[in-house]
């Protein structure tokens, strides 16, 4: 579980409800045309904007950003440099023991088995990468689009509240729910962009850079594996993919 998108999500949640709350009346921020106006057209407009596939699996990616997925980069390169000393000792064969809980990393070292050379390896990696990186986009756009969508429909349901308490001007009594819609509208809006699509769509966007950098480390230490580098210079080479003050110098590979 990622603590941080939780306390944000939820901790957000409650100032505004709090706020609220002991502002007055909580009851008059509920309006359900106004929620139909900005929820109803965010997902209409997103289903013309995006297949319904994308639309609906976008669900199952907004979920990715409540998971904990923080690779231990270290824990990647000291295994790497293990598969290198395997390599360099017993040859690339011996690799075909070795299993991962990371399909990723399972392919690659298959790759080495099975003879493929650096170049292959290369290009083979590269175009997965390339192939996730794409997929991770479409839920960031599908979220990035409801965010926009969401403010441009509180102005409609704002136009159209505006629109209804104009014509009724006669009716004091219709003046008032019809000022709600066109004031609540435009707060429903808000709040839907700006505390859970964009804040998402953002997540969702440092979830996959993370991502490419995993898969890009895993890429250059089989590349320096099948070109039979010595454990210790891989080792060094990796580190680069690490932030400068986790550089430490570690123990000498063997």
């Amino acid at each position: 579980m990622d603590i941080a998108t939780v306390i944000g999500l939820a901790g957000g949640t409650i100032l505004i409800v709090l706020a609220i709350v002991l502002g007055g009346n909580a009851l008059v921020f509920m309006n359900i045309p106004g929620l139909l106006i900005v929820i109803g057209g965010t997902f209409a407009a997103s289903f013309i904007k995006f297949s319904l596939a994308d639309v609906v699996n976008s669900v199952n990616v907004a979920m990715q950003a409540f998971k904990s997925k923080e690779e231990n980069l270290e824990t990647i390169i000291a295994k790497m440099v293990e598969l290198a000393g395997v390599a360099r000792r017993d040859g690339l064969i011996a690799l075909e023991q070795q299993r991962f809980d990371d399909d990723f990393v399972d392919k690659a070292i298959q790759y080495l088995v099975d003879g493929y050379d650096e170049y292959a390896i290369k290009e083979t990696l590269e175009q997965n990468i390339q192939l996730t990186v794409f997929r991770h986009s479409v839920g960031q756009n599908v979220f990035k689009g409801m965010g926009d969508s969401a403010p441009a429909f509180g102005m409609i349901g704002t136009l159209i509240g505006l629109v209804q308490m104009l014509s009724n001007l006669s009716d004091p009594k219709a003046i008032g729910p019809s000022m709600a819609v066109a004031l609540l509208t435009t707060l429903y809006g808000a709040l839907i962009a700006n505390l859970v699509c964009l804040p998402l769509a953002d997540k969702l966007a440092l979830r996959s850079q993370h991502e490419q950098i995993r898969k890009n480390l895993i890429l250059v230490a089989v590349q320096g594996i099948s070109k039979g580098l010595n454990p210790r210079v891989l080792e060094e080479s990796l580190k680069a993919f690490l932030d400068p003050k986790k550089r430490k110098a570690s123990s000498p590979a063997t």
